[in-house]
């Protein structure tokens, strides 16, 4: 038997299944999070749970969702995932904010909105500014993000092309068997940016948009001697540049212009003895007034969230007593 117990009442008998989507997946991904039982009815719904803090917890991501719910917006998976994160770090009161402002509609006609505050200072901080870093792990969406924005400058005639592009590093594999020159070998490594451009732009406008040379995406190499006026640059694993081609980098930048740099220093593929160009541009451009760094954590990883805890376990320090980690360094 749970020893506490709270009701959430409802406004409309199909805010049950707008809340909980369908089979009730939502409702599940609340439940084991959290530990506790939902009943979800027509006209409330009960929280049960042995913990009242878990409980509360439960109550204050519903009830956030629920605002979502009474606009009209469709909640889905990550949506969930946001509120419960932002709900067990005490940012719940600033989670509705994040969907005040769309950034822009996708091929589908689906808005897309920041899905986490660091994800809103993110944004916030390539309006600002003409060069923004964006550090953090696998999953918080710095590359989608920066393709949207780079698309809505374009849309917006703020920049006349998109230039995407990342350093040709294999993480552990061989590129070098592959056939085709350079551009055809690091194009798999490119993937997500594909991804992202299919899903804003649609796969033939984005195929139309590259045959006019308007997105431009490249290695890094390709990037030397250029000058990149009236362009939105991304450069994307960035943790695997060296210090000369982060410098080289850099200094493309043109008139009219803006630039993203993303990276994940947790997952450098570079030899042991060289080190990162990311991670140089931290300890040296930080007074530069126009370029700003901005860190993602865990909280803002919008995948499954196992991942968000995959992370955090990756980041504890390893004990030195345990045989496994000490037979590993051997």
């Amino acid at each position: 038997m749970q020893d506490f117990s709270v009701e959430i009442a409802l406004s409309h008998p199909d805010d049950v299944l707008a809340l909980f989507g369908s089979n009730e997946r939502h409702l599940r991904l609340v439940e084991e999070n959290l530990g506790v039982v939902i009943h979800a009815r027509t006209e409330r719904v009960q929280i049960l749970g042995d913990d009242e803090e878990a409980v509360e917890l439960a109550r204050i991501t519903l009830q956030a969702l629920l605002v979502l719910v009474s606009r009209g917006m469709l909640v889905n998976t990550s949506d969930d995932v946001t509120a419960l994160s932002m709900a067990q770090a005490g940012t719940i009161d600033k989670f509705v904010a994040l969907y005040e402002e769309e950034i822009i509609k996708d091929n589908y006609g689906k808005p897309i909105r920041v899905k986490t505050l660091g994800q809103k200072v993110y944004v916030d901080s390539v309006k600002k500014h003409d060069v923004v870093f964006g550090i953090g792990p696998a999953g918080t969406g710095k590359t989608f993000l920066a393709v949207t924005l780079a698309v809505t400058a374009l849309k917006r005639g703020q920049v006349k092309r998109i230039v995407l592009t990342r350093p040709a590093v294999e993480a552990g594999e061989s590129l070098g068997f592959l056939p085709g020159d350079l551009k055809e070998k690091v194009d798999p490594y490119l993937r997500p940016v594909y991804d992202a451009l299919y899903q804003i732009l649609g796969k033939e406008q984005m195929t139309r948009l590259m045959e006019r040379e308007i997105i431009e995406i490249a290695p890094l190499a390709y990037m030397r001697g250029r000058t990149l006026d009236d362009a939105f640059v991304i450069l994307d694993e960035a943790q695997n540049t060296t210090i000369m081609q982060m410098k080289m980098f850099l200094t493309r930048l043109g008139f009219n212009s803006k630039m993203i740099v993303n990276g994940d220093t947790s997952q450098i593929d570079l030899p042991r003895n060289v080190k990162s160009g990311l991670i140089d541009a931290q300890e040296k451009l930080q007074a530069i007034q126009q370029i700003d760094f901005v860190h993602f954590s865990a909280k803002d990883v919008v995948r499954h969230p196992v991942v968000a805890e995959i992370i955090n376990a990756y980041e504890q320090p390893v004990s030195v007593a345990d045989p496994e980690a000490v037979t590993a360094e051997k």
